[in-house]
């Protein structure tokens, strides 16, 4: 079915779309064959390598769920931390008085172009010489100090393009109501905004969740990725090892982003759901001027009118 931005294919296209395909995934299989030959050359796919995950309890109980659990905590306090405070650095960026806007736009530009890992090492460094935190846990406070700033930057800009991308009425109609700038912004833009931000947010929060790794290769934080080095010298496993850890990103990232999808999809439902309550079903009249008419069909069909 052709549309504006898509054309159905025709007998020779098709034709040439299904080559495409085989011949892709004759070079995946490939590639896939190739590696697999390799790792068999070095010993990497024998049973004594992967089984010690099956057989051996010791491996998940003193390394990766450790390492697990430490990933998770450090993604979990800094989501805590950064959600709100990016949410609060993108609104000053949208506010009307230049002495809110300003140095907030320059704080948020000033973190968001610094690497992760450097404000990770120079957290680490003024924690060490301006505080008395345990030298235990200090990789962990440097690791969620980095990824605060710099994520709640990044943040902040997903919450001003989100607030940025709503017609310019919904705006418009608060003010037209007597709303001050603070409720308009609480009540009318951000609710609005949420849903079509929540994709972006999701993958910044990913990003938190994979991020804890740079402290663990640079901090000596006991996240997930850093135990890869105590089991690979205990069961000499390298490549397993490796795999074992990806996996487990790949089902704690896949798990967040399958609540958000269905966060996301309650909160249509429920738009859709008020929005089919409120509709007027008699015209609305405000000083003898008809400011809403009643909806047609399915409720869409709600318009002001002077």
């Amino acid at each position: 079915m052709s549309s504006l931005l898509y054309d159905t294919p025709g007998p020779k296209a098709k034709a040439r779309n299904i080559i495409y395909t085989v011949l892709f995934l004759l070079v995946l299989g490939a590639a896939a064959w190739w590696v697999l030959d390799v790792m068999a050359e070095k010993g990497q796919l024998d049973a004594d390598k992967w089984t010690p995950f099956v057989e051996d309890g010791e491996i998940w109980t003193t390394f990766l769920l450790p390492g697990l659990w430490e990933t998770v905590k450090a993604g979990a306090i800094a989501m805590v931390i950064a959600l709100p405070l990016g949410a609060l650095l993108g609104i000053g960026r949208l506010s009307d008085h230049a002495w809110v806007r300003v140095p907030v736009g320059a704080v948020v530009e000033f973190f968001r172009a610094i690497p992760v890992l450097i404000l990770m090492v120079f957290g680490s460094a003024l924690f060490v010489k301006f505080t008395d935190i345990d030298s235990e846990v200090r990789p962990l406070y440097a690791c969620v100090t980095g990824l605060v700033l710099y994520n709640a930057s990044v943040i902040a800009e997903i919450v001003r393009a989100g607030i940025n991308s709503l017609p310019k009425g919904q705006g418009e109609a608060a003010k037209a109501l007597g709303l001050t700038k603070s409720q308009t912004m609480a009540n009318v833009l951000v609710p609005q905004a949420v849903t079509a931000m929540l994709p972006a947010l999701v993958s910044q929060l990913v990003v938190i969740l994979k991020d804890t790794a740079i402290a663990g290769a640079v901090l000596g934080f006991a996240e997930l990725l850093s135990t890869s080095r105590q089991i690979s010298a205990n069961y000499s496993n390298t490549i397993p090892t490796l795999a074992v850890i990806a996996l487990l990103f790949i089902v704690i990232n896949f798990a967040l982003t399958g609540f958000a999808s269905w966060l996301e999809g309650r909160l249509r439902k429920s738009k859709r759901s008020v929005g089919a309550l409120t509709a007027p079903t008699a015209p609305l009249v405000d000083n003898g001027t008809v400011i809403a008419l009643p909806a047609q069909g399915d409720g869409s069909d709600v318009r002001a009118k002077d």
